[in-house]
C-alpha cells in the first residue's frame, strides 16, 4: 500500500510512517558515505551529503514510488571507493554501513524503552513500534545479495573477482530484477527470511 492511501485514509497514521521512514532512509544513506569519509574517501562530504537534510537525499522518482506503491529509495550516497587504500575492505565496511546503522536504530530504541520502563502512549507505541519495524525491514532488504543492494557489494567484498566481476554487470539490470521480483512476491519471500534471522538476532542480544 502507498504512502498516498495512508495519507487519504488516516493522516496522523501517515505521519507516523512517513517521518520514521524519511529519516530510517536518510541515516542509511548518511552512514555510506560517513564510513566512506573516515576511511578516506570525501566524494559524499564534497557532494553535500552528510547531512540529515531530507531534500540532499530524496530521488523524484524514488520517492514517488514510496507514495504510489509504498516502495521507494533514495539518491545512492557517491562514494569513490578508489580513494581507499584497500579497496576490499572498504567495500565491504561502506555496503555494511547502512544495514547497520538500521540495525543500530531499531536495537537502541527498543533496548531504551526497556531499559527506562518509560510507559507509552498509543501515539508513542505506534511511533516506536514503525520505527523498530522500518529499520529491520530496511536492513533485511539490503542484505539481499541483488545489485544494486547492499547486499550484493558486501558479497563482493568477500567473493573471488570472477563472482564480483558477474555481479558489478548484473547491477545494470538490478532494478528490473527487483521489480520483477516484487511482482512475483519472492522478494517478500526474501524480505521475511531476514527479517526473521535479525529478529531473532536482536532477541538474542535482548534477553
Amino acid at each position: 500500500m502507498g504512502l498516498i492511501n495512508l495519507l487519504t485514509r488516516d493522516p496522523l497514521a501517515f505521519v507516523l510512517v512517513a517521518i520514521p521512514l524519511l529519516y530510517s532512509i536518510i541515516i542509511h544513506e548518511l552512514a555510506h558515505g560517513w564510513v566512506a569519509y573516515k576511511m578516506g574517501d570525501p566524494t559524499a562530504k564534497w557532494s553535500g551529503r552528510l547531512s540529515l537534510n531530507p531534500l540532499k537525499h530524496l530521488d523524484p522518482i524514488g520517492t514517488l514510488m514510496l507514495f504510489l506503491v509504498g516502495f521507494g529509495w533514495a539518491k545512492p550516497v557517491p562514494v569513490n571507493l578508489d580513494n581507499i587504500p584497500d579497496r576490499r575492505k572498504a567495500l565491504i565496511f561502506v555496503s555494511s554501513a547502512g544495514v547497520l546503522a538500521n540495525l543500530l536504530i531499531a536495537f537502541t530504541t527498543v533496548l531504551f524503552f526497556r531499559l527506562t520502563s518509560m510507559p507509552m502512549s498509543r501515539i508513542t507505541a505506534v511511533f516506536v513500534n514503525t520505527l523498530v519495524n522500518i529499520n529491520i525491514t530496511l536492513a533485511a532488504l539490503n542484505l539481499i545479495p541483488i545489485p544494486p543492494l547492499d547486499g550484493s557489494k558486501i558479497l563482493m567484498g568477500f567473493a573471488s573477482e570472477r563472482v564480483g566481476y558477474f555481479l558489478a554487470r548484473m547491477e545494470r539490470y538490478g532494478f528490473f530484477i527487483i521489480i520483477a521480483l516484487l511482482y512475483l512476491g519472492i522478494l517478500d519471500f526474501l524480505i521475511d527470511f531476514f527479517r526473521w534471522i535479525i529478529i531473532s538476532v536482536l532477541k538474542l542480544l535482548l534477553g
